[in-house]
């Protein structure tokens, strides 16, 4: 019997050689890669085709939700676990959304992670018995539409929804070119284009924004 192929992308190296542990003493899975930051579980992913990505969402460089979004994209066949400290209604909206199959909380069992990733190499869903039942009733119920304070937010392309998260958590224009290897010219003109879509110019009301939405969490969020 083939082995199910995973690769794990968490930033705290501890988290991942846990799960790669846990993951790796049971017969039928196999850890292929990891990764420590987003933008590595991007090209990690893309380049090894795991059957199943298991992502934490607070990631550097990339979020988890948008490496969901740009990896289903190149790769919709590699299935995807979130793994997360953070159980908000905006966060399973969003990764629900973008194509997740399951979104458990880092509280759960090692057994509960590995029902997870067996579930999502079958393309079935597997939620964390912590979520709210309405939630995912509200999700089913209005098939892949976010709540409304998302509605502008969803305007914006997938790299206008990145360089916003790298705007909100105080990045300069000139280090969010050098993270994206994009000229300043090109960063401005999309954090224009952010601020026409979203109808705000103030850094202080798009970091709110961002906090309701669930792009940024408080508890990670501090000012300089």
């Amino acid at each position: 019997m083939e082995k199910i192929r995973i690769v794990i992308a968490d930033d705290h190296a501890v988290v991942r050689e846990g799960l790669k542990e846990l993951l790796n003493n049971q017969s039928d899975l196999e850890v292929i890669g990891e990764a420590e930051d987003g933008q590595r579980a991007l090209e990690i992913a893309k380049r090894l085709k795991p059957d199943v990505l298991l992502l934490d969402i607070a990631m550097p460089v990339l979020n988890g939700l948008e490496v969901v979004r740009l990896l289903k994209e190149a790769e919709p066949r590699v299935q995807i676990v979130i793994l997360s400290m953070f159980l908000k209604e905006a966060y399973v909206y969003q990764a629900l959304s973008a194509g997740v199959l399951g979104y458990m909380l880092k509280t759960a069992s090692g057994a509960e992670v590995i029902k997870a990733v067996r579930a999502a190499a079958c393309n079935k869903f597997y939620l964390s018995p912590e979520i709210n039942h309405e939630v995912i009733r509200k999700y089913l119920e209005k098939g892949s539409a976010a709540p409304s304070d998302n509605a502008r937010y969803n305007l914006l392309s997938d790299r206008e929804q990145q360089i916003f998260r790298l705007v909100v958590e105080g990045n300069s224009t000139r280090r969010i070119a050098e993270m994206l290897y994009l000229s300043p010219k090109t960063v401005e003109k999309h954090r224009a284009n952010i601020s026409k879509k979203l109808g705000m110019n103030d850094p202080l009301a798009m970091m709110r924004y961002a906090i309701k939405i669930g792009v940024i969490d408080p508890e990670l969020w501090t000012a300089d």
